[in-house]
């Protein structure tokens, strides 16, 4: 029996240790917790992402009394920029969460669901995606989907 080890790499940084454009996005993700419709979980996620000609596209969760019918945030914004932008690749992904605190401290991490939609998205264009998950305390700097979902379910099709 052979034992395999898999490990992440995540950069920590605070707020004031990034680019102008991963504040940017992070603050476009920020203030699409506003728009958020959670009025079951009360936790509001906002979303931004950047395509490869600088453009951003937001999303927030929005969530239905049947669960399942529920969108992330982090799915809004790439379902959004797929069908607006469907030949523009996106390079990257800021994720900010708040509840009836303010934003969370730490930051919050994409759910299953949304971790596979990312997958997709880095196979459909073909490019690692930069993940930013942002909390008050410091922002995760994330270079590649698989350093969260690493045995990924990958179309090959």
């Amino acid at each position: 029996m052979e034992t395999k080890t898999i490990s992440t790499t995540i950069q920590v940084a605070q707020i004031s240790e990034l680019s102008v454009a991963d504040r940017e996005l992070i603050e476009h993700a920020m203030r699409q917790t506003d728009k958020s419709y959670a009025p079951y979980s009360r936790f509001n996620v906002g979303a931004a992402v950047r395509l490869v000609d600088g453009s951003i596209i937001v999303g927030c969760n929005q969530e239905n009394a049947a669960f399942g019918v529920t969108m992330c945030a982090e799915r809004s914004a790439l379902f959004a920029a797929g069908a607006s932008h469907p030949d523009i690749a996106v390079t990257s992904i800021a994720i900010a969460a708040r509840d009836s605190n303010g934003f969370t401290t730490e930051p919050i991490s994409p759910c299953g669901m949304c971790r596979q939609a990312m997958i997709e998205t880095e196979t459909r264009y073909r490019i690692p995606l930069r993940i930013l998950l942002y909390g008050s305390a410091h922002t995760y700097i994330i270079e590649g989907i698989t350093c969260l979902m690493p045995l990924s379910f990958e179309s090959f099709m």
